[in-house]
């Protein structure tokens, strides 16, 4: 009875065609299979590695915000059609198709709410909606909370998630650069704070405008942040670009970010930064506790 004897090998991930597909997820890091409810524990960051899976606009409202205290803004916005814009399929029908997927009308999620008990407005982009790409009702969307950020003298905070302008809104897309940078400049000389938060991917028109705008820039890890793709600039200056360009580490190393945070420790590290900023320091915590939280 050799058979009985013989040393079993380990299921390999693609032998496992009887599990559903959304029980586990392969991670981009190191190749371990995850188990997705364990990783959903874990903020979607892998245990092993410390890789960060992408997450959604509503994760990361759920994840820096006090539970119940967001509240919505500005959702009856829509995008326009003002170009007629057809390449493989009309624009119009697109924007349906990302509406129905994502289950709300645009690419970023703004409005009030609390982190930590600080007064707060954030923004928040997702990328699964046409690829986070910032048209107008996304500059619109954003400018507003600026406005409300100002209007209320409490911070404002926008995590991006974009892959930059988007092309089909043609001039009306790049016009939101010096929209949502001049709301900004406005935040700036009133010294109410505001803290960009860069996630995996930041690029384009978004890093070319409110994403670099920040009194802190925070990064998650492994992220990428430029404007054009490291192959269009490899075509363009004829050079190997250094290993690592455009990530996180590579940004921090050359004083582009301030600070490269895990996810697990966002909330914490933003609360930290907040306190110092308005100079208050509440009783019950120290800078430490903070940071760890």
């Amino acid at each position: 009875m050799a058979w009985f004897r013989k040393d079993k090998k380990p299921l390999k991930a693609e032998d496992r065609r009887d599990v559903p597909a959304d029980v586990f997820e392969k991670c981009a890091g190191c190749g371990e299979i995850l188990y997705r409810e364990k990783l959903a524990q874990n903020l979607n960051v892998c245990p092993n590695c410390g890789f960060h899976f992408r997450i959604t606009a509503d994760q990361y409202v759920d994840l820096l915000l006090d539970e119940g205290s967001f509240e919505e803004a500005d959702t009856h916005l829509r995008s326009a059609d003002p170009l007629g814009f057809v390449d493989l399929k009309a624009y119009g029908d697109r924007i349906a198709a990302a509406e129905k997927k994502v289950g709300r009308g645009e690419a970023v999620v703004t409005g009030p709410g609390a982190l930590h008990g600080i007064p707060v407005v954030v923004a928040v982009m997702d990328f699964r909606f046409i690829g986070g790409s910032m048209g107008s009702v996304v500059g619109e969307k954003i400018a507003r909370a600026g406005r409300l950020a100002l209007e209320r003298e409490i911070p404002f905070l926008i995590v991006s998630a974009s892959g930059g302008a988007r092309m089909m809104e043609g001039i009306y897309s790049l016009m939101q650069l010096a929209k949502t940078s001049a709301v900004l400049a406005r935040l700036h000389e009133a010294s109410v704070p505001f803290i960009s938060i860069l996630t995996d991917p930041t690029t384009g028109g978004v890093t070319a405008s409110y994403a670099m705008l920040g009194d802190v820039h925070i990064a998650e890890p492994g992220a990428l942040i430029g404007f054009a793709g490291p192959r269009v600039i490899e075509e363009t200056i004829k050079q190997e670009l250094p290993r690592g360009f455009q990530r996180s580490e590579f940004l921090l190393e050359h004083g582009m970010v301030d600070r490269i945070v895990d996810r697990r420790h966002l909330k914490g590290t933003i609360a930290l930064l907040l306190r110092h900023m308005r100079d208050e320091w509440p009783a019950e915590a120290s800078p430490e506790s903070s940071a760890a939280e």
